[in-house]
């Protein structure tokens, strides 16, 4: 099972504020990085009020899979990687 934005147990109360919880996590996890897979799960991102907690959370840790803070697993290595060669 992959994981999900709700189900590991970090101290974030951020997570109990998201608009993912209760979603289907296939939605987060799509099989294909692409926008038409992607889209959905983006949208519910962008209406969230802890969209950017959730974005730094994906990006601090790694997250290598699925959608966080309407971000795609590129999106987040580009991120990652813009703050290293600064």
């Amino acid at each position: 099972m992959r994981r999900s934005p709700w189900l590991e147990n970090h101290n974030s109360a951020w997570r109990l504020q998201a608009l993912c919880v209760g979603e289907d996590p296939e939605l987060f996890f799509p099989l294909a990085e692409t926008e038409r897979a992607t889209a959905r799960a983006r949208a519910v991102c962008r209406r969230c009020p802890v969209l950017l907690d959730c974005r730094d959370w994906a990006i601090r840790h790694g997250e290598t899979d699925g959608v966080w803070g309407d971000t795609t697993a590129s999106q987040r290595r580009a991120i990652h990687s813009a703050a290293l060669d600064r």
